[in-house]
């Protein structure tokens, strides 16, 4: 309950996360992640909501399920977004642990991947099935 926050655990050259100055090197590294990533995965999830509200205004309630499938999906997505942001914090700075040992790994985002595959898949095998459904 009393732990220290993600600013005060995480540092950079000896300083916490709330008071470092970044190197224009550093900017733009982490501004081409955050664009690359965490943009990419907003804007799919945006973009799911809006094809959702597409189906669902414009076509018959023979789509209502292709509708909800893809808002579904854009939720779970939004979900991941929201993981891999959380992920991408701990690539740039190091902890220190407990026992005051400095830890510093590059994490990949290997995690995120394998989630949002497991989620297309799933979608992509259920849009399949509710159109098959359609058609008989």
């Amino acid at each position: 309950m009393f732990q220290p926050g993600a600013e005060d655990r995480f540092h950079l050259r000896m300083h916490r996360a709330r008071s470092v100055v970044l190197t224009s090197q550093e900017l733009v590294e982490i501004r081409a992640a955050q664009r690359t990533f965490e943009g990419a995965y907003m804007r799919t999830a945006l973009s799911l909501f809006s094809f959702s509200l597409i189906i669902l205004k414009i076509f018959t309630s023979e789509f209502y399920a292709i509708g909800a499938l893809f808002a579904v999906y854009g939720g779970a997505v939004l979900v991941c977004a929201v993981y891999r942001r959380y992920q991408g914090n701990r690539q740039f700075f190091t902890v220190t642990g407990h026992d005051g040992e400095v830890a510093k790994r590059f994490r990949t985002s290997g995690n995120t991947v394998l989630i949002l595959t497991s989620l297309s898949a799933a979608a992509y095998v259920t849009l399949i099935v509710l159109t098959w459904q359609l058609s008989t």
